[in-house]
């Protein structure tokens, strides 16, 4: 999956890759098959390494997925997670903050949600949203933007150094793509709690988001919190990448099953 990382200090556009690229995988039924049964299979496997995370109490997983609307977040978290204790694993979704959380920096509210040892954490977008949206409308200066990129990686590279991995996956779809899937939501009866008006007003800034992303993107790929620009048109296939990912993640750890306590005679133990 290195070909969806973003390079350290490497200027990142959006066009380098395509919102519907399958991989090795063909775009019809065959390929959408042979990509959920390797999907499920990682998802086995990530429910083992889970459990070791825990059990050891030692590191923490951070993932953090961004997007445009329809890009899949609350999809990618419900299929990938599936095989997840949730007792090990908590989500966060950060919305326009309150006054309290003005009051301070913009990183307080986020450090507060970071996961504790042996936990996953989910960000369902994140302390991004305040370089991104405050970018896009104009809210802040580029000075205080840019401010806020290097506060984010010093933020970042702390909590590397504290024992948190952060995997930043950003879910790439195309503008068509978004049109039939915020399309669909209108249509569909089941969809439309999802839908607010004002999805159409954002997509209307479009590519001024684009631009944005790619300056994020481009600033806060580091090597102890790189981002990974998930093809997403295809769900199926977005939801492989980002099983692996996750994966790849929580195995870098190198964790065991931890051992037993110290002065338990396992083979003399009778229960009643």
């Amino acid at each position: 999956m290195h070909n969806y990382r973003i390079k350290p200090g490497c200027r990142f556009t959006l066009k380098q890759l395509d919102p519907d690229d399958t991989g090795r995988y063909k775009k019809n039924e065959e390929g959408k098959s042979k990509t959920k049964a390797a999907a499920a299979a990682l998802i086995a496997k990530l429910d083992q390494l889970q459990e070791r995370l825990y059990a050891n109490g030692s590191q923490a997983l951070l993932i953090i997925l961004q997007g445009m609307d329809t890009s899949g977040k609350d999809g990618t978290i419900k299929n990938v997670m599936s095989g997840v204790n949730p007792q090990g694993c908590r989500v966060a979704s950060f919305k326009a903050p309150s006054e309290k959380e003005l009051n301070h920096d913009f990183l307080w509210r986020v450090h507060q949600e970071v996961p504790p040892k042996g936990y996953i954490g989910i960000f369902n977008r994140s302390h991004y949203e305040d370089v991104l949206i405050t970018h896009v409308h104009g809210w802040v200066s580029d000075k205080v933007i840019t401010q806020r990129l290097d506060q984010i990686n010093e933020f970042e590279e702390m909590l590397a150094e504290n024992g948190t991995t952060i995997l930043k996956l950003f879910l790439h779809i195309s503008k068509d793509e978004q049109k039939e899937r915020l399309t669909e939501r209108i249509r569909d009866p089941e969809k439309r709690w999802k839908f607010s008006e004002g999805d159409l007003e954002e997509r209307k800034l479009w590519e001024a988001y684009m631009k944005a992303f790619e300056g994020v993107l481009s600033a806060t790929s580091t090597p102890h919190a790189p981002w990974y620009v998930v093809p997403a048109n295809h769900k199926w296939y977005r939801n492989l990448v980002a099983a692996e990912l996750v994966v790849q993640a929580l195995a870098a750890m190198n964790l065991s099953t931890p051992p037993a306590p110290k002065g338990v005679n396992f083979h003399k133990l009778k229960i009643v």
